[in-house]
């Protein structure tokens, strides 16, 4: 059989278009109005609570000084553990929180694959009340048959002035969870379809209310040589989830 060399520079051209990526991809970026149309938001008070949630740009020189864009979001409320009066002994209070919209196309959802890297990077600057610093989660929704599963991981702050910072959190460290329940068998996350990247502020399971105040740049999947700060270490499952459970 002769080789033509043509058919094999496609099926090259074709492996390396189907191939994950090892760059770093950006799973949600807040610089625009348009950015932040693709964001849905929601938290206690839709059920019953009373919990303030605000999502918008936030286009202060100052606030944005040190993040490397003129533009980014701020996600910021109060978080309260009361609900409404006829609410009483049926739902808990304080939580909020925001995600990425699903993304259709004539093909299907589209979805992102990040099984060749190492670790979520997120740019944030932290605000608000020092009592909620410990109270945010980031969680993926990957494309798998129980919509209602999430993998998360509690966000671990340095800095306590105000200023931007890189979180890197190895994407082996998320944990699965379920309803606000720790999943008691564990699976390895389906890396290869990411639907949706969001933070929640949950203080309903630790007793945490106040003024909360977060500013988000961007949130990538990416790997060692991309980064320069060692990953976020992670803490015994206890600290997780005190008895099994993350919310409610």
């Amino acid at each position: 059989m002769k080789f033509d060399p043509s058919t094999h520079r496609q099926s090259s051209a074709w492996k390396a278009r189907t191939l994950p990526a090892e760059h770093p991809i950006t799973l949600l970026k807040l610089h625009t109005q348009e950015d932040v149309k693709e964001i849905a938001t929601g938290c206690d008070a839709d059920i019953g609570g009373t919990s303030t949630l605000n999502f918008a740009l936030d286009e202060s020189p100052e606030r944005n000084k040190g993040s490397g864009s003129p533009t980014t979001a701020c996600f910021w409320g109060d978080i309260r553990l009361a609900v409404r009066p006829e609410f009483q002994g049926r739902i808990r209070g304080g939580y909020a929180g925001f995600r990425t919209k699903p993304r259709p196309s004539l093909f299907g959802e589209m979805c992102d694959d990040v099984s060749n890297h190492q670790y979520l990077g997120l740019r944030l600057r932290l605000g608000g009340d020092p009592r909620t610093r410990n109270s945010y989660y980031v969680n993926l929704q990957t494309d798998g048959p129980v919509t209602t599963d999430l993998w998360q991981h509690r966000l671990y702050f340095k800095r306590n002035d105000g200023g931007w910072e890189d979180i890197l959190i190895p994407f082996d460290n998320f944990i699965l969870t379920n309803t606000g329940e720790l999943v008691q068998h564990q699976i390895t996350m389906f890396r290869q379809r990411i639907r949706t990247v969001g933070i929640s502020m949950l203080g309903g399971n630790s007793g945490v209310s106040g003024f909360y105040d977060l500013g988000i740049h961007s949130i990538k999947a990416v790997n060692e040589e991309d980064v320069s700060r060692p990953p976020c270490e992670l803490p015994p499952m206890n600290q997780y989830f005190p008895n099994n459970q993350l919310y409610g």
